[in-house]
């Protein structure tokens, strides 16, 4: 792991830029000294990790005693996208907008960027519980079908806040019922993007024996910030 820059923020956070092989991330640590627990953060939808929504949470947590880590997903943010993504992108947004199926399109386009996002956030996370300032446990929050599949793999993910999509690849909705740990499943009841039931009866799959569902009006974008702080409260509980 190379870190490439690093700036004092003015709520007392440390933010640094990071590469680990092609993989681009942002790390964000506390002023304390104490080695701190650590939440990465997964996003999906072409987002860049340092997309102002992401940075607020990252921030919100590190300035609450976490470690926070942030990556650009393959096709994200600073990486290269392929002619194919561009095209599976451009198919679903047609699909959707004209209300036609589109779990085959999903299938093509998300379950391999899972695969390839899972195996390159374990290897980030041996760099960074090799850090003097990161002490565990780890937490994560963010894209559901990531999370899942990260959760079942990675038996040091010890707690998760999913962002409730309904639209899963096939493969991360049958691995929901292996997902035991405590879980915060964040669910905009208007999401014109994730149809409800599924999202509901994703939540209903999960095997975790703690799980938490929390729903808001509103659209994809929509999740009131008081959710942020509910959710530091709950990874409080499990990481600290």
């Amino acid at each position: 792991m190379q870190f490439t820059s690093e700036q004092r923020l003015d709520d007392g956070v440390l933010e640094r830029e990071f590469t680990l092989g092609e993989v681009p991330g942002t790390l964000w640590t506390p002023e304390s000294a104490a080695p701190a627990p650590l939440i990465l953060i997964g996003h999906n939808g072409g987002l860049h990790r340092r997309e102002s929504r992401l940075v607020a949470r990252a921030r919100h947590s590190a300035a609450n005693g976490y470690a926070v880590a942030a990556i650009d997903h393959p096709g994200h943010g600073d990486r290269p996208r392929s002619a194919t993504d561009e095209q599976a992108r451009a198919d679903l947004r047609r699909a959707m907008q004209a209300g036609e199926p589109v779990d085959e399109i999903f299938e093509s386009f998300v379950g391999p960027l899972v695969e390839k996002a899972v195996l390159e956030w374990r290897t980030i996370l041996d760099a960074l519980l090799a850090l003097p300032e990161i002490g565990g446990p780890v937490g994560y929050s963010g894209m559901t079908a990531v999370g899942i599949r990260l959760a079942v793999a990675e038996p040091r993910i010890a707690v998760a806040g999913f962002f409730a999509g309904g639209y899963v690849p096939r493969a991360q909705r049958e691995e929901a019922r292996q997902v035991t740990i405590p879980l915060l499943f964040l669910l905009q009841w208007d999401d014109e993007g994730n149809p409800r039931q599924r999202a509901l009866d994703l939540f209903d799959a999960f095997g975790s024996k703690e799980k938490t569902l929390h729903a808001n009006l509103g659209g994809h974008v929509g999740t009131p910030w008081f959710e942020v702080e509910d959710g530091g409260r709950f990874y409080d509980r499990h990481l600290k």
